[in-house]
């Protein structure tokens, strides 16, 4: 049984139409602000990536400081329980 993976977004520009893409790019925005717009777009994935990060090391703080919660209230149970 053979299973093909359809893409998720189509197919991937060749590099004819990313010349055409970078042409129109050129006409609608003009030479000088495709750099700009390049590095405004670089730092916006990166300030991204940061606060990607930050949350994703918030939330591992929550889950090992739940786990030790839970370790804790599990030894005051046992404690009670040979009282």
């Amino acid at each position: 049984m053979v299973v093909e993976m359809i893409p998720l977004f189509g197919p991937l520009p060749g590099g004819m139409e990313l010349a055409v893409i970078l042409l129109i790019a050129v006409l609608l925005f003009g030479a000088n602000k495709i750099p700009k717009l390049a590095r405004s777009t670089g730092e916006a994935m990166g300030e991204f990536k940061k606060g990607r990060q930050e949350v994703e090391s918030e939330l591992r703080e929550m889950q090992e400081s739940g786990s030790s919660a839970e370790t804790e209230s599990d030894a005051a149970v046992e404690a009670d329980a040979e009282v």
